[in-house]
């Protein structure tokens, strides 16, 4: 789903938060900050969010932006996949999170596993790279870009135990899948995911 005053709103913070890194006249800094603030009172004036909380949420790095990296563990057992059911909206997703610095991607995989289901796991292989921007990929409206990784694993170990993120976990045939938490992962990407159980060679998806 596409938003033009958001995708508006998010342009405006990436042009604004670069300026403010590479800018040294000090007129282009003040003007860059005000096309910041501009950007965060869309954003506060559509979604009723108070401007303190969009400023810390959406507007409080620095550099050049890039976009955020969230991380998604695909484990299939018996012709099902993997999910857990998240504690913050009661709907399922595959485990997974931001990545974290010092950590590498499949790292971050088998770590956020052991987390929320209480399985030990080794990363085997990466599927796919997308683009939560995209409309085909029918995410919910997001303040930030973010790059989704999906890596294939295999426990090797442990039993399923809820965690302070997670309430449950479960495996789910691909045609009885539950309500999904689409911020994370959406019922034509989990499709997809099957598709690697069809076909071992398939080729890692882009975008």
């Amino acid at each position: 789903m596409s938003i033009k005053w958001l995708e508006w709103a998010k342009q405006m913070q990436s042009i604004a938060q670069a300026g403010l890194m590479y800018s040294k006249d000090v007129f282009d800094i003040e003007r860059f900050q005000q096309l910041r603030d501009l950007s965060c009172e869309i954003i506060s004036m559509y979604t009723k969010l108070d401007m303190e909380i969009v400023k810390d949420l959406f507007a409080n790095e620095k550099g050049y932006q890039t976009p955020k990296v969230d991380i998604r563990a695909v484990i299939f057992q018996d012709q099902k996949i993997l999910l857990v059911k998240e504690h913050s909206d009661g709907k399922w997703s595959l485990p997974g999170g931001w990545g974290d610095v010092g950590y590498s991607p499949s790292e971050v995989a088998v770590k956020e596993v052991r987390e929320e289901t209480g399985y030990n796991a080794v990363a085997e292989k990466l599927l796919a790279v997308l683009d939560n921007t995209r409309p085909y990929h029918h995410h919910p409206p997001s303040a930030y870009h973010v790059y989704k990784l999906f890596i294939k694993c295999k426990i090797v170990s442990g039993s399923p135990t809820s965690s302070i993120e997670t309430d449950e976990i479960a495996f789910f045939e691909k045609d009885k899948l539950p309500p999904l938490s689409t911020a994370r992962n959406t019922e034509s990407q989990i499709h997809m995911l099957f598709e690697f159980l069809d076909n071992p060679n398939k080729e890692v998806v882009l975008d």
